[in-house]
């Protein structure tokens, strides 16, 4: 036992401790106890072991840095028992090697003990120094992870502004599109307006101004008539009448007294005019003309035809007429009435109205003649009311001798084109015969 105490080498007090937990661990009986047989299976294994190892401090296991060589966790646990089990093996050993006492078999036993806890301190001590390392890698990777969340938070910030003004941008550009569709769709329907103003279109030339000059002449005649119809209705003289408008105007038949009726409705009609070009489009695309009234009252158009009904139908007619002056009343009003008689009226002016724009549009320089009572006959110039085939033979004897009684509808000069006044011509005895 003293040889023991007195052993050579020097072992640390970890190495104690684990020794005496580790035999705690295996929980091993004393050698003296052991049957004979586990003591032969023991002598056996420590006979295997010395001639494995010998006692001259040759090295029988891996060395412990060999072991930390291995990368594998696996590996390193499949190790880690290894040097556990050789552990136990030299622990035996050394407990054999007291019994009978062997200084050398303990020495060299104790060695192995030694030797096998000191790789295994090793192996902690690579365990701990891998955490270790691992553990700084964990804090490294997480800094790094960290930094990058913060740069990535950066960004998210920015794009969260970013997203901000598009939408701001977005709600802009919303706010104008609307704009833009209202814009269009008010386009489209001045588009829509326009062609439907293009299709009712007037093409002006000089064919368009003579339609409208027999247009003219014959809406005249066309209110002529209720105008007539009402006066002999309303107990009206119609002789006195004509005579108050045609003078001393001599007929050769009783019903071409119509004619002076139609010059008082020329005349009124055609007074103050002046042949300034105006569009007249406005008006041509409606059938109705009251209806161009209607849809724009305050127009031109609507100021003549006011203008005109006031000068054309005196108030004593209209009173006698329809027994008030609500018609002269709702027009000073600015308004139109739709009834027949004012229907008749409005077709008439829309005419006269067209004629004077189409004139003016053609040729700013356009005129209107008029022709005087008892101005000779001319065929060039003038054009009879009276639709006497036999009376145009006539006129081509006798055209000097022939008298105009009254005009009905003055001429126009437009351009190199000449439209001819419509008269009346006066019954006058001549050498060659009547005119």
């Amino acid at each position: 036992m003293e040889v023991v105490a007195t052993k050579p080498f020097k072992t640390s007090s970890n190495i104690s401790e684990i020794v005496s937990k580790f035999a705690k661990v295996c929980k091993l009986r004393s050698i003296g106890v052991f049957a004979s047989e586990n003591n032969a299976s023991l002598v056996d294994d420590s006979r295997d072991s010395t001639e494995e190892t010998g006692f001259d401090g040759e090295k029988v296991h891996p060395q412990p840095t060999e072991l930390l060589r291995e990368n594998s966790g696996e590996t390193e646990i499949e190790k880690l028992f290894d040097i556990v089990s050789a552990l136990k093996s030299s622990y035996i050993r050394l407990q054999e090697a007291h019994i009978p006492y062997n200084p050398k078999m303990i020495i060299a036993a104790n060695k192995l003990v030694v030797a096998e806890l000191e790789a295994l301190c090793k192996i902690k001590r690579a365990y701990k120094e891998k955490q270790f390392r691992k553990s700084e890698s964990d804090l490294s990777h997480i800094a790094l992870l960290q930094a990058k969340i913060e740069v990535n938070e950066g960004f998210v910030e920015e794009l969260k502004f970013q997203v901000k003004a598009k939408n701001s941008e977005i709600k802009q550009l919303a706010q104008e599109l609307k704009e833009v569709d209202v814009g269009n769709a008010k386009l489209a329907e001045k588009i829509k307006q326009m062609s439907v103003e293009r299709k009712f279109a007037v093409v002006y030339n000089v064919n368009t101004f003579q339609k409208a000059f027999a247009a003219a002449s014959k809406s005249i005649h066309d209110f002529a008539k209720p105008l007539i119809s009402l006066m002999k209705a309303s107990g009206w003289n119609l002789d006195l009448a004509a005579k108050s408008i045609g003078e001393e105007a001599v007929y050769s038949k009783r019903s071409h007294k119509k004619y002076a009726f139609e010059a008082y409705i020329g005349r009124r009609m055609f007074s103050g005019m002046a042949l300034e070009g105006h569009n007249v489009d406005d008006v041509m695309r409606f059938d109705d003309p009251i209806d161009a009234l209607i849809n724009d009252p305050d127009s031109e158009f609507s100021r003549f035809c006011g203008k005109k009904y006031l000068l054309v139908v005196h108030p004593k007619m209209e009173a006698s007429f329809f027994g008030s002056l609500d018609y002269r009343t709702f027009v000073l009003s600015g308004k139109h009435p739709r009834t027949p008689f004012y229907q008749i009226f409005v077709k008439m002016a829309k005419w006269v109205w067209v004629l004077q724009g189409i004139a003016g549009s053609l040729d700013p320089k356009a005129k209107a003649f008029a022709v005087n009572r008892g101005s000779k006959f001319s065929d060039v110039y003038m054009e009879s009311m009276v639709e006497d085939k036999e009376g145009a033979a006539h006129f081509v004897q006798a055209e000097s001798k022939c008298r105009v009684e009254f005009m009905v509808i003055p001429g126009f000069k437009i351009g190199e084109t000449l439209l001819k006044s419509r008269v009346y011509l006066s019954k006058v005895e001549s050498p060659l015969g009547k005119c």
